[in-house]
């Protein structure tokens, strides 16, 4: 029961600190506004506490099973080329390509050029020889179908993709721990608190925001493009509903665009998107502007010319500039979409709500009377049952739900009502812990041993005990944090936490606490 002056200072300081941690979150936003950057630490409150909005996204699997056959079709036009095979009646049904060699010599080698095209499948069909393409070959006719698991693995990849997409335009709304996580084959579950505004979320995450620069096509009017659509050119609308037809040749790709901010135009005071390329993309965009100054080249996002300007120099700096009558708000929405980047597939929404924060305050109260009901009876029991070793413990408990609370404003994390579960349960188990080196103390006592004597063994005997069935536990929680999802994952945070702590509280905190009891009165027995 020993503790030099240094080591009991340490851990009174250690345990005041991380038990400071939490104050920020008693202040009012203006106080907890005006703190220095490395004070502005708090924990944030889940959908279900502060209210928010709930939105279920689902991955447009026909889109994926679509462009992935015109994807193979593409790569099969190609692979023939390259190698200078003779084809005819290269089509795409469904999700099969079939093509006909021309030449009875080429088609083993064309089967072996083909063959190059079919990848094994990674994940969970690594080490297997499941292919992504099936390839057979007819009398010089030869197909390829993308097989049932290539569709699963690439719709798995699509909405991988898509979730570091859409947890990157709702980072940039200015939110605060949204939780954005896959759900089944084909969904996307976006729960962002704070935000009671779901249509615009909706419109920032739903667009596939896929930015093209085209030339406008000068060759064939409007009207004649719509009668007889040209091979090398589409007809799109503006936002206005105003027509084009633009190449389907595509200049600079979005892919090429390293930054886009919103700003305001110095001459006409109109709000517009400022982007910039990448040194490849500045390139092509340098070269298709000098060959055709004169002409009117679209900007398309999403299949629509958001404008059509003239060119009237060469752009060599790899920078330019986007206007179409926006406001301060689309402006910067159009940049966010930009910066994050284009969503592999569409997504639909098909489920969307909104949590009011009078739904969160309800749980919040509940949540904090359920615990101050428990922390009561836990204060009276342990009063009850130990009686001055019982205020050790609850003292302990105290400093224990502080440096829990403390930690996750350290953290950032998200506070949810099953969180709030968490750090109820871990009283439990912190007074368990208490309980298990008291009852050990007792038994010493009654074994005869001095008051000194019976401290030392009863929380040295306890020790492996309590490690053991906290160390049971702390799996537990590691195992729930890893597999489940949402507010399964909130209450492992919190639980695991509290598990340590409580490792902490119990063998140094409440046995200084002992300890110094003993060596300030000395008493022959103990009051337990």
């Amino acid at each position: 029961m020993h503790f030099s002056t240094t080591r009991a200072l340490a851990i009174i300081v250690f345990s005041a600190i991380v038990c400071a941690l939490a104050v920020p979150n008693l202040f009012a936003p203006a106080t907890f506004d005006a703190l220095p950057g490395a004070l502005k630490r708090k924990m944030v409150l889940g959908l279900d506490l502060q209210g928010g909005s709930h939105l279920l996204l689902q991955v447009d699997a026909d889109f994926v099973r679509k462009e992935k056959g015109e994807n193979l079709r593409d790569d099969v036009r190609r692979v023939l080329r390259d190698a200078k095979i003779g084809y005819t009646n290269l089509a795409l049904q469904g999700l099969t390509v079939s093509v006909r060699i021309r030449e009875e010599k080429d088609v083993q080698e064309a089967l072996r050029k083909l063959r190059e095209l079919s990848q094994p499948l990674a994940g969970v069909f690594s080490g297997s020889n499941i292919q992504d393409l099936e390839i057979t070959e007819t009398g010089g006719l030869i197909r390829l179908t993308i097989s049932n698991a290539g569709i699963i693995q690439r719709i798995g990849q699509s909405v991988e993709q898509s979730i570091e997409i859409v947890r990157k335009r709702v980072d940039e709304l200015g939110t605060v721990e949204p939780s954005i996580q896959r759900q089944g084959l084909d969904r996307i579950l976006v729960q962002v608190p704070g935000l009671d505004n779901p249509k615009r979320l909706i419109d920032l995450i739903g667009q596939t925001a896929k930015l093209t620069f085209r030339m406008v096509d000068l060759t064939t009017s409007v009207q004649q493009a719509q009668a007889s659509p040209p091979a090398d050119s589409e007809v799109l609308q503006s936002n206005e509903g105003q027509p084009y037809v633009i190449e389907k040749r595509v200049v600079v790709a979005g892919e090429d665009l390293i930054d886009a901010q919103p700003s305001t135009d110095q001459r006409s005071g109109e709000w517009v998107v400022n982007f910039r390329f990448n040194s490849a993309g500045a390139r092509r965009f340098a070269n298709a502007t000098r060959d055709n100054v004169g002409r009117p080249f679209a900007i398309v996002l999403d299949n629509k010319v958001i404008s059509a300007p003239n060119i009237r120099e060469p752009i060599l700096g790899g920078q330019g500039q986007i206007s179409g009558s926006f406001t301060a708000q689309t402006a910067n929405d159009l940049a966010i979409l930009l910066r994050a980047g284009a969503l592999p597939a569409p997504l639909t929404v098909i489920e969307e709500r909104t949590v009011g924060a009078g739904l969160g305050g309800d749980s919040i109260q509940a949540g904090l009377k359920a615990a101050w009901i428990g922390s009561i009876f836990v204060i009276i029991f342990m009063f009850v049952t130990y009686g001055l070793f019982g205020l050790f413990a609850n003292i302990a408990v105290a400093v224990n739900v502080g440096m829990i609370l403390g930690i996750l404003s350290l953290l950032g994390a998200t506070l949810t009502l099953p969180g709030i579960a968490g750090i109820v349960l871990t009283v439990g188990i912190a007074v368990d812990s208490n309980v298990l080196i008291y009852e050990r103390i007792r038994e010493e006592v009654r074994a005869g041993r001095s008051a000194l004597s019976a401290l030392n063994a009863g929380f040295d005997r306890a020790l492996a005990t309590i490690l053991d069935s906290n160390l049971t536990t702390f799996i537990a929680a590691v195992v729930l944090f890893y597999v489940g999802t949402g507010p399964v994952r909130g209450f492992a945070v919190t639980f695991g936490i509290g598990i340590l702590t409580t490792l902490f509280t119990a063998f140094t905190f409440t046995r200084l606490l002992v300890a110094l009891w003993y060596h300030w009165w000395r008493p022959k027995t103990l009051p337990i």
